[in-house]
């Protein structure tokens, strides 16, 4: 199986890598770049999604894959947030058959500095290199591993809205899916089984 990712920013392309492996075993997954069709900084649920398919439809086309799956980060509002905004991760994924799969991981707050430059234009990720003074975080441990210390770096955030959006693939019988490609035997990643 063929599986293009619409980002050469390898927090996505391994994130998208290894849940594959884990559901369908052997894959074969690689970034293509493409363009999101939304601003370097989504802002809203709607635009950070649209991101997402946008990605998602191209990387499937230009990567002559099986699958493509677009992941795009944006804030949103949240009423009684330290900052007003949350950032989540949306992963769509999009396969041949038209099958559109949508999940998303859990959000979390950037510094007041953050959500400031963001709103004069700024994107979310050259902000955090200026707050902290490194090059390119967004495409290492990103911001929420910055921000967590280690704990959970960008890598495994994203794994966590691929896994959400692979959800309905991993049950097809349960979401009404007819003819969409899932695996013939769910392996746990705890057992390998």
């Amino acid at each position: 199986m063929r599986i293009a990712v619409g980002s050469t920013n390898p927090t996505k392309v391994l994130a998208v890598k290894e849940v594959m492996e884990m559901i369908y075993g052997d894959v074969e997954v690689f970034g293509v770049e493409v363009e999101s069709g939304v601003p370097d900084q989504p802002v809203g649920i709607e635009e950070t999604i649209r991101g997402a398919i946008n990605r998602a439809r191209q990387a499937l086309e230009k990567g002559n894959a099986d699958m493509g799956v677009g992941i795009e980060a944006g804030i949103y509002p949240v009423p009684n947030s330290l900052t007003g905004y949350f950032d989540i991760q949306f992963c769509a994924i999009l396969d041949r058959e038209g099958w559109l799969t949508i999940g998303h991981g859990p959000g979390f707050e950037y510094p007041p500095y953050v959500i400031k430059r963001i709103k004069e234009g700024v994107e979310a990720g050259k902000a955090m290199d200026e707050l902290v003074g490194e090059k390119d975080l967004k495409r290492k441990t990103g911001a929420i591993g910055y921000l967590t210390h280690g704990i959970l770096p960008r890598k495994e955030l994203n794994k966590l809205a691929v896994l959400m959006a692979m959800v309905p693939r991993m049950n097809p019988e349960l979401f009404g899916l007819k003819d969409v490609p899932s695996p013939t035997a769910p392996r746990s990643p705890l057992t390998g089984v």
